[in-house]
């Protein structure tokens, strides 16, 4: 006689094994899913700016920790998420959880693989850093919605004098190394800093730009004059006890640092500077591209381009050569705006003009649209001077703050009528806004996937949404639709210049002179484009690279569906699953076609 089975074994016997494979299958997809946003989390937990930015008030009167250790205990963490990611039985998750997997594993692989270059980098530049960083974030990022977060804000106010003393150690120990920023850059950081403790309640004349914004945020609040005085007298006392002291001593580490520096521009010059710069091209552009492959193309591109202004030029009966071209738009004063208070407003004016002109075109180019609101506002006073030509910021993530697009009206004769079409299409609608909003709005997607950040996708669907507005009849002024293609040859000069710095060792004025030569920029705009790509190696290289990757998909998928193609489809799987890498962009755009 056999022995018995227990009951509950004879009941699982009983079982289909396809029902036992399905649960199986379902609590490991279950299981990657709350890893995977715990992952996020555990990340943002480390950041209380990155917390602010998403519109959270946790930890919301304190500052990032840029220490060393710090830098180290979020490496220990990446090998631990990567880890608890790979344990993950890729055989059982869906198709979907499978690519999370996939892309989250290959992020954090790469955040390893660039730890050893993290004092490779220029923390304090033109174009970022704390110096600004901290007005930037308080002024755009920090809400005061109630009295406890003005609290939070003085709070961070009082914390600034520890924040910069780690930023002077982290410049310190890089100088150590030879990792100084190039001269030029330093009159930059200097005057933005000491623009910061200019005003009220530093000196007698004006207001500075944080007490401005401090008191104009408590204002709004339902305060007694008391209460609201009492509020503006402790921030006043924090910027002069602890932000002014912290200034005056960054201030005066910079200058001892631009004593040191010297002209040479490339990362070529750091230590094993080429193998950074290539692995700087690999993270930029998500492809294999040698600085070689990337600079001929630029070449190329450059060439192709210049053919198609000669053709649009002999269109407008322009009688002369494209150097004469260039230098013809460059004079003409009614391509652009008086360099008065009067020209910076008709400029806000009429860039919101051509969105909303584009906002009613959108159903044309997608089925899905985003929810955050979107706002145009010039670049603040204190930053203009070394800032871009204009950028975008995204929307909070629980739909508090807007995307903000950022027009920087400093100098008039760097932004020229001509431009506003295709800045206004990149930066704002069907830019950056559609692509960052509508991904941080999927709540399908884990939330690594909504704030993911892959350059050349993003900017490369920015250079996109310079071209697609031409098929639906905008750029009707031929001047506008040479702005286009400046753009668009701006970005292939970019190649040809970021690698002709960072790989061929160009000085800074040869890379000006190439500028100047090929595009119709002027001398001060081309100088502030070189000296961005300077301290931003490889950056630059994203936008025309993610561009011919989109175009080639576009014409793939037309070619292979024929008349099934539909614009607004093909626009709405390029942006279905968020910030991608241009491979796994090509994928899911081959399984797209496969599926129709």
């Amino acid at each position: 006689m056999g022995l018995a089975l227990p009951r509950l074994c004879l009941a699982l016997l009983l079982i289909p094994l396809s029902a036992l494979a399905t649960d199986r299958q379902a609590l490991e997809n279950a299981r990657a899913r709350a890893l995977f946003e715990r992952v996020f989390e555990e990340q943002v937990s480390l950041s209380p700016m990155y917390q602010t930015h998403l519109g959270r008030k946790t930890h919301y009167g304190e500052w990032d920790d840029i220490s060393p250790a710090a830098e180290e205990l979020e490496q220990r963490l990446y090998a631990d998420q990567l880890r608890r990611v790979e344990a993950l039985d890729a055989e059982l998750l869906s198709e979907e959880n499978r690519l999370n997997q996939a892309l989250l594993a290959r992020e954090l692989r790469q955040n390893q693989a660039h730890y050893r270059w993290r004092d490779h980098s220029y923390p304090v530049n033109q174009m970022f850093g704390l110096h600004a960083g901290i007005a930037s974030f308080l002024i755009n990022s920090h809400r005061v919605d109630n009295p406890a977060d003005a609290e939070a804000y003085i709070q961070r106010l009082r914390g600034v004098s520890d924040l910069i003393t780690q930023l002077i150690d982290n410049l310190e120990r890089r100088a150590q190394k030879g990792v100084l920023a190039p001269a030029f850059v330093y009159p930059y950081v200097i005057s933005d800093s000491r623009n910061l403790i200019q005003g009220a309640p530093f000196t007698r004349e004006g207001i500075s730009p944080l007490m401005a914004d401090f008191t104009h945020k408590v204002s709004a609040l339902e305060l007694t004059p008391a209460e609201q005085k009492k509020l503006e007298h402790r921030a006043a006392e924090a910027l002069r006890t602890e932000l002014e002291p912290a200034y005056q001593t960054l201030i005066s580490k910079l200058e001892q640092l631009a004593l040191r520096a010297d002209n040479r521009a490339g990362v070529w010059k750091l230590p094993n500077g080429n193998a950074y710069y290539q692995a700087r091209l690999q993270a930029m552009t998500t492809t294999e591209m040698s600085a070689e492959e990337v600079h001929q193309f630029g070449l190329s591109e450059v060439a192709r381009i210049h053919d198609e202004m000669r053709n649009l030029i002999a269109n407008i009966g322009f009688e002369g050569s494209l150097a004469a071209f260039f230098g013809h738009i460059k004079d003409d004063p009614a391509l652009y705006y008086p360099d008065t208070t009067a020209g910076r407003k008709r400029y806000l004016q009429d860039t919101r003009e051509i969105i909303d002109g584009m906002r009613q075109a959108l159903p044309q180019l997608f089925g899905h649209l985003p929810e955050a609101d979107l706002h145009v506002k010039a670049v603040e006073p204190f930053r203009e001077k070394s800032a871009g030509k204009a950028f975008y910021q995204a929307p909070a993530e629980d739909g508090s703050r807007p995307g903000i697009y950022y027009v920087n009206l400093h100098d008039l004769s760097a932004m020229p009528r001509y431009q506003m079409e295709a800045l206004a299409y990149h930066e704002a609608l069907p830019g950056h806004h559609m692509q960052i909003a509508i991904a941080q709005e999927m709540d399908e997607l884990p939330a690594f996937r909504r704030h993911g950040h892959y350059t050349a996708y993003i900017e490369g669907w920015g250079l996109y949404a310079e071209r697609v507005p031409k098929e639906l009849g905008f750029y009707r002024d031929p001047y506008s639709d040479f702005g286009r293609l400046s753009f668009e040859l701006w970005r292939a000069i970019r190649l040809v210049v970021d690698t002709g710095i960072h790989h061929y060792r160009w000085s800074r004025d040869e890379a000006i002179t190439y500028f100047i030569d090929n595009s119709p920029m002027n001398q001060a705009d081309a100088t502030r484009e070189v000296e961005r790509y300077i301290v931003m190696p490889g950056q630059a290289t994203s936008y025309k690279i993610g561009l011919e990757k989109i175009l080639r998909l576009r014409e793939k998928a037309r070619a292979e569906l024929g008349g099934r193609f539909k614009l607004r489809e093909f626009h709405d799987q390029v942006l279905s699953s968020g910030a991608l890498p241009l491979d796994i962009l090509e994928q899911s755009i081959d399984d797209w076609i496969a599926s129709k």
